[in-house]
């Protein structure tokens, strides 16, 4: 205890009696994190989360979206409690707490902490006041994620109106208790309740923020009129749905009240597009989102999934441009990636290795980087870690990862992705590396490739993060691109490798085939053509574009293309990779 006596007199410490102090740090403990490890991470069990208050050092948050991408909404600094927040609303506010430099923190027994909470009403409420301006923009960011995709997956939606998708409102009298409130939103699911005194027309509306206010501010026994939003985003029946998606895009957590004249008739919410029966995009990429076993996602693969196919079809027949529908394609791989990765953790953590160690973000690359993939491609995965060199527990964040990918790369397998035959996965070490070796390794790559190593080079290069920490893949993009521009010498590799594959076109304008069938391989021979060339132009010009129709307008912006030439270029890739799609899809 002699250790914690300078926080005896530091606020809100002091705010403690002596029996409360002793309860408090009587089985506390210190510990100490190492840059990029995690204080909390999202995947733990409520019951392994422990509070802590930052002694030194800076952390910041991160939350998951369900595109992949991870949101910091705030920093962590010396005198900040971490842990709190979630352990109050009972997991539903969940993210992870990650060291940016090595901190050391005072680790309180929860129960402890929380008992004298629940006591010490003054020291309840200096904790309380340190954390509720943040729950809005914390509970926006978590409760219900939101793709940035959705939106423009589907076309025929946006000719909808809104009374063939709403949902059977819940209302709840404006005299009713926050306590009550609370309990009809766990008991519905819902998002929020329409607060009406005749079950028809709208006073307000309210939900999990204005609940947590209330509970916060200790108030919970008052009536919902106290604390409900009297202003709301409405739409009438007839309405067509494209502004309700656009506004639940940026809205997630919010329900959008429907209206016949000034009755309320029904609700929209993001849940309410997933159960369109004849999107079946839409349908196939929930049921990927919700997946919690390998053995639900395999029929919802690509080369296994016959409605997945006849969608694909129908998209083929409405002329749309091959590129547009590989780029779909590889949205919905995507989804399937990320899911995999998902379920790989929670995995690790049921066989008790934890949740991650470290920050960490999971490359595609190839086609899939590109986002040009067809229906049977084989994985060309890599990791991005961020740099452990120092911690104290690198052996063992080491083998976590090597378990980690291992399992990743076999659910891919499982799952119609096969093994790369080249070893390009992210559980082999050249492309499991922390963000330091993988300076080094591009560094060596660009010094002292020879024309073996050039195929593997040329697949990194169209690399692109699907979920983890995307600034570790921006800030190896950044370094990679800068790197590949000044060597003329990789240029020329780059461009000897290329012409290995012949053009099939004898000097007369003439087709040339291969073997007594007189076949063409389109991808080596046609394809794989314009994307190498577009790509070395590319990286010339210091483009960070990945896909091949972005880098092609991206050169045009430049003026290091002629429009002309890129939509030449873009008609070409379009027919080329419509001749390229599988027969299964016919």
């Amino acid at each position: 205890m002699t250790e914690f006596e300078m926080f005896r007199k530091q606020y809100p410490f002091d705010l403690l009696s002596e029996e409360e102090f002793e309860e408090v740090f009587g089985k506390a403990m210190v510990r100490e994190f190492s840059k990029n490890e995690f204080i909390i991470h999202e995947d733990q069990e409520d019951d392994t989360i422990d509070i802590h208050f930052m002694v030194s050092g800076l952390a910041k948050n991160i939350m998951h979206r369900s595109n992949g991408r991870q949101l910091s909404v705030r920093f962590y600094y010396p005198g900040d409690l971490v842990g709190v927040m979630i352990l109050l609303t009972s997991g539903e506010m969940r993210f992870s707490v990650q060291a940016l430099e090595p901190i050391k923190t005072i680790c309180f027994e929860r129960e402890s902490f929380l008992k004298v909470m629940s006591n010490n009403n003054h020291f309840s409420k200096v904790v309380m006041d340190g954390i509720s301006h943040l729950m809005k923009s914390l509970y926006d960011e978590v409760k219900y994620k939101s793709s940035t995709t959705d939106e423009q997956d589907d076309r025929e939606l946006y000719k909808k109106r809104a009374d063939a998708y709403m949902e059977p409102p819940t209302f709840i009298h404006p005299e009713a208790s926050i306590e009550k409130a609370a309990r009809m939103l766990q008991q519905q699911k819902i998002e929020a309740l329409i607060v009406s005194d005749d079950q028809q027309s709208m006073l307000g509306m309210i939900g999990y923020g204005e609940i947590l206010r209330a509970y916060f501010e200790n108030d919970h026994k008052n009536p919902v009129k106290a604390y409900m939003a009297e202003e709301a985003y409405e739409i009438n029946e007839q309405e067509f749905i494209y502004d309700a998606l656009s506004y639940l895009k940026h809205h997630p957590t919010e329900i959008i009240p429907v209206l016949h004249k000034d009755k309320v008739v029904g609700i929209l919410r993001q849940s309410s597009f997933f159960t369109i029966k004849n999107s079946v995009y839409f349908d196939l990429t929930y049921k990927i989102s919700n997946a919690i076993t390998i053995e639900e996602i395999k029929p919802l693969s690509p080369i296994h999934n016959e409605r997945f196919q006849k969608f694909v079809a129908s998209l083929i027949k409405d002329h749309m441009f091959a590129y547009d529908i590989a780029e779909l394609m590889t949205n919905y791989n995507d989804r399937i990636h990320k899911q995999v990765v998902q379920i790989a953790e929670d995995q690790m953590i049921r066989e008790g290795y934890g949740a991650p160690p470290i920050n960490y973000c999971f490359l595609v690359m190839g086609s899939e980087g590109r986002k040009e993939q067809a229906f049977s491609t084989d994985q060309d995965n890599a990791i991005i870690l961020a740099d452990y060199d120092n911690s104290k527990h690198k052996a063992k964040i080491e083998k976590y990862f090597e378990i980690f990918t291992n399992k990743i790369n076999d659910m891919l397998n499982e799952c119609g992705f096969p093994y790369c035959t080249g070893g390009i996965m992210a559980k082999e070490p050249k492309w499991r590396q922390q963000m330091s070796d993988w300076h080094g390794s591009i560094d060596q790559w660009i010094n002292k490739m020879d024309a073996e190593e050039i195929r593997d080079f040329t697949i990194f290069m169209d690399f692109r993060p699907i979920t983890g920490d995307y600034s570790l893949a921006y800030d190896l993009k950044k370094y990679v691109t800068k790197r590949v521009q000044k060597s003329l010498n990789l240029h020329q590799l780059l461009m000897k490798d290329t012409l290995r594959f012949r053009v099939p076109v004898q000097p007369f304008g003439r087709i040339s085939g291969i073997g007594k069938k007189r076949t063409l391989n389109l991808k080596k021979s046609a394809i794989m053509q314009i994307v190498n060339a577009i790509r070395i132009y590319s990286m010339k010009y210091g483009i960070e574009e990945i896909n091949t129709v972005n880098r092609l307008e991206a050169l045009a912006e430049q003026e290091r293309f002629h429009p002309r030439d890129v939509e030449n270029a873009k008609t070409a890739l379009h027919r080329l990779m419509l001749f390229s799609q599988p027969s299964t899809v016919g």
